[in-house]
């Protein structure tokens, strides 16, 4: 979009016509200290060329995942995206980054988002998802919102551990919407106690939360936390990962009332942190109540089949009071993207994706575990991540085994605790992992 600079006499008119008499007036509630009061220090103007070779050398400095042997997880994983899941998603009829408002828009557009809707309903055994949310924490969020909504209780208990950011996120919107905010139970060995959940659990509570896997990787008892919620009549949310999906029981299967994941582990590059996706999936009793989108299959008066967006419940297009979300937007390319990266994999390939991270991940586990001084922090079963306990400093290892062209982990102090928290995908070859382990016994 080009840049139009408005004249002195344009602005005056503007300013004018907004009933003040010059810009300090207009962000005259901006307080001093906040405002930039110096001139930008700007790059002294460039051709095209300059630029182009500029910001290559700024991109650089950045360590990536394609020229580094990744450990990284705690939420944003390093899977193989295949090459075709880019080709068929830039496809004209499909690539958008359009957020679908109106029922008329493309075809290609509704077909998309109907069939990942569809993926995401078999993959965590659940009747209706809508067409994702913004990311896997405004999804966590929004389905205590609807767990509220439908019960009429205002209280939510998170049974395990739960991702740091997802319960800010989740504690944000809580306060926000005027509700009771969370209520953690205890952690015994890197997973919820179901003793001191069921002290928690009252007639008042509106849902219980558990994420699987955990923040640390561990199972958490879902059947147990499950019966819990429904003796109380809470409902019952999971977040759960869909690529351990490919190995763990569907949330749908144990009795989950809404279910909800961070998408961007089927299909969509880390990315320094996204845009990733949220998925959002419902039973078929609580449809009328979920945010979002919705997309449907229909028949026109020739009886072709066609797709069309359906049980639209915003404020744009019903009384605000009846809205279900004030959510403005999907990820519908990063949608996109997983449901291609899911229709290539098929049933066969995310088993085998899941089975591959989680071996390689106990492969990884056991040896480090038998390094001296390095032990694992949990004894409870893990998918693909776990927290090791290190001799010395998590910070002290990553900054080594940067040198290396390695990350080594995420360093859980940034959370006050003591660890470090490593995750293997079906990328990494024994070859990388026994050459972490041997670094990591030179530090030790």
């Amino acid at each position: 979009m080009p840049f139009i600079v408005n004249s002195d006499a344009e602005r005056a008119d503007m300013l004018r016509s907004i009933g003040v008499a010059s810009f300090d007036d207009l962000i005259a509630d901006i307080p001093e200290e906040v405002r930039l009061q110096k001139a930008l220090e700007l790059f002294p103007a460039m051709g095209e060329p300059e630029v182009k070779r500029l910001l290559e050398q700024m991109a650089s400095k950045n360590a990536a995942t394609f020229d580094h042997v990744s450990f990284l997880g705690a939420g944003a994983y390093d899977h193989y995206i295949p090459a075709a899941v880019r080709t068929i998603s830039s496809r004209s009829e499909f690539y958008t980054a359009y957020t679908p408002y109106q029922a008329e828009v493309s075809q290609g557009t509704l077909q998309a988002i109907y069939e990942y809707q569809s993926m995401m309903c078999r993959l965590y055994g659940m009747d209706v998802a809508n067409a994702s949310m913004y990311d896997g924490a405004s999804a966590l969020a929004e389905a205590a919102i609807m767990a509220v909504n439908i019960t009429g209780r205002n209280g939510v208990v998170v049974a395990g551990k739960l991702h740091p950011y997802s319960r800010q996120v989740l504690e944000t919107y809580l306060e926000a919407a005027g509700e009771r905010a969370i209520v953690q139970n205890s952690i015994e060995n890197g997973i919820g106690s179901v003793a001191s959940l069921e002290a928690l659990v009252t007639s008042e509570v509106a849902a219980v939360i558990v994420e699987q896997p955990n923040f640390y990787g561990c199972l958490e008892e879902v059947e147990a936390i499950g019966e819990i919620a429904r003796k109380h009549g809470a409902l019952f949310i999971v977040s759960a990962d869909p690529v351990s999906l490919g190995v763990l029981e569907a949330p749908g299967n144990y009795g989950a009332d809404i279910a909800v994941g961070e998408g961007q582990s089927v299909g969509n590059a880390q990315s320094f942190g996204g845009p990733y996706l949220g998925i959002f999936t419902v039973k078929q009793a609580h449809v009328r109540k979920i945010p979002g989108r919705l997309v449907g299959m229909t028949k026109d008066k020739d009886g072709e089949e066609g797709f069309i967006l359906t049980l639209q419940t915003r404020e744009q297009h019903i009384r605000r009071e009846k809205a279900t979300s004030n959510i403005c937007s999907n990820q519908a390319l990063c949608a996109l993207q997983s449901v291609v990266h899911l229709s290539l994999l098929g049933k066969k390939g995310i088993r085998d994706v899941a089975n591959r991270s989680m071996q390689k991940a106990h492969y990884l586990a056991d040896r480090i575990a038998a390094i001296p001084g390095f032990s694992l922090r949990y004894s409870a079963p893990f998918f693909r991540e776990f927290v090791v306990a290190t001799p010395v400093p998590a910070a002290a290892i990553i900054e080594k085994m940067l040198e290396k062209k390695v990350f080594a982990g995420v360093d859980l102090s940034a959370w006050g605790e003591d660890g470090l928290l490593v995750a293997v995908t079906e990328k990494r070859t024994k070859e990388e992992l026994d050459s972490f382990v041997s670094e990591l016994a030179s530090l030790g």
